[in-house]
């Protein structure tokens, strides 16, 4: 992949890549299809062959349905085994409060799961796509890897994430310039029950802002209150024309709609101080 002249900083990660996956031989790869995950798996194909790689695709509420759909085209397009894995569904196991370590709870059950899927068809090791832009922030679910032994060639050859995007533009992956995305419960406060009804918002909301052309949306859930977030540049535009954006959140259920004038950024309901644990439900999934 890529003309990367040897020896060079990025041709020297671009090696380290490659031979982190080609010691494990067969790998089966969590792919969300994003930026990074789309990345290590091309990767991947090209370097073992298609017939020692499996993409894994965790499904389930907190996903957004455009997202599997897209990994479902990008693995059909590289011929490469797809697998899809359900999480917790909240409608037979019901609602769960959104604790600060839900990302680590989270990660450790799809993990598990993600695991033994991929050891019922002979693979062994399973690797995902965090990068070493990703320690610079909050990422409690990085612990659940550790203690699963799920493997991040992207952070073990030290790529940054800008890195993977411009090899990913060289390779013509359609995924290079694709905004950052997150499961849906991190639209959700601490301290709130994470239910199907208020991720569906999220959901519906946010696709009707990227429908409309924004590129990076989160539409935080605070109840009766959706707060918007749109990159800074996309915010004169969403000002100009907030009627029909009102208008349709409020038909899916918000009774105000509010913009965040300091645009997206990652993590912002870490920004607040985090709710005293619930005691009502469950603390997270299993």
């Amino acid at each position: 992949m890529g003309p990367y002249k040897r020896g060079s900083r990025l041709g020297g990660k671009m090696e380290a890549l490659r031979r982190i996956l080609s010691a494990a031989e067969r790998v089966a790869v969590a792919f969300s299809g994003g930026v990074d995950s789309t990345f290590l798996l091309a990767v991947a194909c090209e370097t073992l062959g298609k017939g020692n790689v499996l993409a894994v695709t965790a499904t389930g509420p907190v996903f957004p349905r455009r997202e599997r759909l897209f990994a479902e085209r990008f693995a059909a397009g590289l011929d490469v085994p797809h697998v899809l894995v359900p999480t917790w569904d909240i409608a037979r196991d019901g609602p769960y409060v959104n604790a600060p370590d839900r990302c680590y709870r989270c990660k450790a059950a799809l993990f598990e799961e993600m695991t033994k899927v991929a050891r019922e068809r002979g693979f062994r090791v399973v690797v995902e796509g965090t990068n070493a832009s990703d320690l610079r922030e909050h990422r409690p679910g990085l612990r659940a890897l550790r203690e699963l032994s799920v493997g991040s060639p992207l952070l073990e050859a030290g790529l940054e994430k800008e890195e993977v995007r411009s090899l990913s533009k060289d390779e013509g992956l359609p995924t290079w310039d694709r905004p950052s995305t997150a499961c849906l419960a991190t639209r959700l406060p601490y301290g709130a029950l994470v239910r199907e009804e208020a991720l569906k918002q999220v959901e519906l909301a946010e696709e009707f802002l990227l429908d409309s052309g924004y590129r990076q949306v989160r539409v935080r859930h605070h109840g009766d209150l959706a707060r918007i977030e749109v990159a800074p540049e996309e915010i004169p535009r969403l000002v100009s024309e907030v009627a029909p954006v009102v208008e349709r959140l409020k038909a899916l259920g918000f009774r105000y709609v509010a913009l965040d004038l300091q645009g997206y950024r990652t993590g912002s309901m870490d920004e607040a101080e985090a709710v005293s644990s619930a005691k009502t439900g469950q603390e997270g999934p299993p």
